[in-house]
Parts: C-alpha cells; sequence; structure tokens
C-alpha cells in the first residue's frame, strides 16, 4: 500500500500536490509552516478523522467554506484508487473513484498507523485511550468492525438518558429493570463481540511484539476486562448478561451504565511495572512504538501489505538511536513519512528518502 500523491484544497494552510517516494519521505521546514498539517490530511484521508481536532470543520481553511482531500493510493501492483474526503461544517463524505461510501466501507482503503505527541495518551492517559487504540487496530484488519463500535455507543447512550430519566422520576427498580431489558440485550451481544475483538487482538499483537527493540525493559500488554473476578470471562456474553441484571440498583443510582467493555482497559508493562506510573518519557515512547510496529506486523500478516507509517515532529519525541532503530526497522517494509524541523534529521538518516521543504503551506521537493 503506497499514497503516491496527495492534493489539498482549503485544508489549514497547505495547498497544492505532493507526490510521495515509496520509502522514507521528509517533510522539513520552519515550525508553523504547514509540516504537521500535510500528516493530518494524510490521516483523515485514511482513518475519516483526525489526530488533532475531534471536529474536522476546524481544519476548513479561514472564511471557505469546504475543504477537500484528493489521494492517490496504489496497492497490489499498479492497481491504484482515488480516494477523496470532503469537509464541510456538517458534512463529511468520502468516496473512492468518485463513487461516495459510507465510513464503514471506506475504511480500509487506505491505513495508516501514526505517532504524534498527543497519540502518547495512549501509554500515558486515561483507559479510554487504549481502548481507542485496539479498536483501530481491529478495524485496520477488519473495517466492518466499526459499526460495531458505533452501534454500541448508540446503545451505551440511549441507555444513560434512560437511567437519567428513571432516576429524575424516582422510578423503581422493578420500572427500570424493565425498560432497561431490551437495552441490555443489546448491550451484552454487542459487548461480546467487542471482547472476543479485543482479547483476539492483544493475543496477535503480543504475538509480534517486539518486546527490547529500544531499550533492556521488556514490554507486555494485557487485555484487562472490568468483569475480571466477577465470573468465567470464558462464558463473558452469560456473564455480562447475569451482572447487567444484578447492578440494576447501582446504574439507576449513579445515572450511567457501570457494566460493559467501555469499562475495559489494556494493561502495559515494562519488567512487570506499569509503564503509565512509573515508566519515564523515553520508556512510554518506546512502548508506544512498540505497539504501533505491532500493529504494522498484525495488518500485514493479515492483508498481505503495509500500512503507511505517519511520524510528526520526529526529532522532539524521539532520540538519535530510537530513530536510527526505528527507521531500520522499517526500512522495506512501510511508506513512512516524517516531519522534522532539524536540517541534521534529513543529513543523518535521509540517504536515499524523498525529502521535501515545506513553506507557507506549500511542500516542494529538495
Amino acid at each position: 500500500m503506497q499514497l503516491t500523491s496527495l492534493k489539498a484544497t482549503n485544508f489549514r494552510n497547505i495547498s497544492g500536490q505532493v507526490a510521495f517516494g515509496e520509502g522514507l519521505n521528509l517533510l522539513i521546514g520552519d515550525n508553523g509552516q504547514g509540516k504537521t498539517n500535510w500528516l493530518e490530511a494524510i490521516s483523515i484521508l485514511a482513518t475519516t478523522r483526525s489526530f488533532r481536532t475531534a471536529k474536522l470543520s476546524e481544519a476548513i481553511r479561514f472564511e471557505k467554506e469546504m475543504a477537500v482531500i484528493d489521494g492517490i493510493v496504489r496497492v497490489s501492483g499498479e492497481i491504484t484508487r482515488e480516494l477523496r474526503a470532503l469537509i464541510e461544517e456538517r458534512v463529511k463524505q468520502f468516496a473512492v473513484n468518485g463513487k461516495r461510501e459510507s465510513v464503514p466501507n471506506y475504511l480500509g482503503q487506505l491505513h495508516a498507523v501514526v505517532f504524534t505527541a498527543d497519540e502518547l495518551a495512549v501509554v500515558r492517559g486515561g483507559p479510554e485511550h487504549r481502548r481507542r487504540f485496539l479498536d483501530e487496530a481491529i478495524v485496520g484488519v477488519h473495517p466492518p468492525y466499526s459499526g460495531t463500535i458505533s452501534e454500541y455507543s448508540r446503545v451505551i447512550k440511549q441507555k444513560n438518558a434512560l437511567l437519567q430519566n428513571s432516576r429524575d422520576r424516582e422510578y423503581s427498580i422493578e420500572q427500570t429493570a424493565e425498560l432497561l431489558r431490551p437495552w441490555n440485550e443489546q448491550l451484552g451481544a454487542l459487548a461480546t463481540k467487542i471482547h472476543r475483538s479485543r482479547v483476539r487482538i492483544v493475543e496477535r499483537l503480543n504475538e509480534v511484539l517486539e518486546k527490547r527493540l529500544f531499550s533492556s525493559e521488556e514490554v507486555n500488554i494485557r487485555y484487562a476486562s472490568s468483569l475480571e473476578g466477577k465470573g468465567d470471562l470464558s462464558e463473558y456474553e452469560k456473564l455480562i448478561a447475569e451482572r447487567l441484571e444484578t447492578r440494576v440498583q447501582a446504574e439507576l443510582v449513579s445515572g450511567y451504565s457501570l457494566i460493559g467493555v467501555h469499562r475495559d482497559d489494556l494493561e502495559i508493562t515494562f519488567d512487570g511495572r506499569d509503564i503509565r506510573r512509573y515508566g519515564s518519557s523515553g520508556q512510554q515512547r518506546s512502548a508506544f512504538l512498540l505497539l504501533l510496529l505491532a500493529t504494522i506486523s498484525v495488518f500485514f500478516a493479515t492483508r498481505n501489505e503495509y500500512p503507511l507509517f505517519l511520524i510528526d515532529d520526529i526529532d522532539s519525541e524521539l532520540d538519535h538511536e530510537r530513530i536510527g532503530r526505528l527507521l531500520e526497522f522499517l526500512s522495506g517494509k512501510t511508506q513512512t513519512i516524517v516531519t522534522t524541523s532539524k536540517s541534521t534529521i534529513s543529513s543523518e538518516f535521509g540517504q536515499g528518502a524523498s525529502r521535501f521543504h515545506v513553506s507557507q503551506g506549500i511542500a516542494k521537493p529538495l
């Protein structure tokens, strides 16, 4: 899988078209010139979301009504696809070869793994970041899974609204249980699918995890279900149905759903210690890189092609030793697109790379 070209219209400050090389691509320029904006455009084209904002319309250039991102992707030799992301204030549309597609059908046309300072929340932040990491890894190898996640989120939202309404109206536990029954049935079925998918992706990630690539400490991951210790996880659907039935009173008091995969986590440890609490910044960066490289390996094992790897501001997040090991590991595998403000990165690691200078949003080949 290769992004051969990218064109942006009215997207932040960038404009024009970039023809990317097969291997390493370096976007070099001063801060504030638009390097990260190019990566963001690629990420949106690949994942339908931005790694910088939850509201895509914020990326539309000031005083413009629409932004468009066009890309040409080469797959399986000479086969190409034309992808388009169209962003308006209240609408986002995605198309393949001129045909509009729903998000679940569009996902998988171009896959990208992203390393940015904000994405380090996977190892530094709360459980929601790690759940999203796992879900995106699953979508990468099985795009229809995105529909399962969307449906689960809808059910949780509806159930929470019902719980809050029941609490405000002072319904009895029996009344609330009756109202919750159809929602809990849906929640249990969807949660079972998500639980199994997440457990399986963690198993696959562990199989390919290069546990000591960047340091002497050994990194390990484990899926931590919120139902651990509550019963037999091998019979998850039965277990969650029982917990949903017995926790109605607690959910009614809180006004929120307390049972489900939205309360699960991914444990990340180095030499047996919680990396979020005890890891240094360097160890946390290394662990996150290992997770990303593992997702790349799982993607390749499933799809027989590599995703893109996008790395923003590489020199501010990684020391030169880690950069060298990372780029050596990726060589001959992924199409890697990196931003940097330092020319030393280009001179030290850019041999054979496609290099572009970014100024005022325009990327010109060097």
